[in-house]
């Protein structure tokens, strides 16, 4: 999984994992992420503001290591949330 090679712990992803099976939490994330494009995620600064809101709603404190790996990961994988095939690779890496 490439997100281990970011050194991304996976007991924080098993547990952000199962912090989204709430429907509650997963809107809120989807209303943080709403608008976002492939611009925004190429942005370090606008990623790393992602990632410290999301980990707000999910009551998952970070450390700056811990953000900075995340956003590294985010910035690596070139992401376009309108493309479909990109949210069926992040998908899958994570499921």
């Amino acid at each position: 999984m490439s997100w281990q090679k970011f050194g991304i712990r996976p007991d924080l992803v098993e547990r952000v994992k199962f912090k989204m099976k709430n429907p509650t939490t997963k809107e809120r994330i989807r209303q943080l992420m709403d608008g976002a494009n492939k611009y925004d995620l190429q942005d370090r600064l606008k990623v790393r503001n992602y990632v410290k809101s999301a980990s707000k709603i999910l009551n998952e404190p970070l450390t700056d290591i811990q953000e900075e790996q995340i956003v590294a990961f985010v910035l690596a994988q070139k992401i376009d949330p309108k493309n479909t095939l990109h949210l069926i690779k992040l998908w899958a890496m994570f499921r």
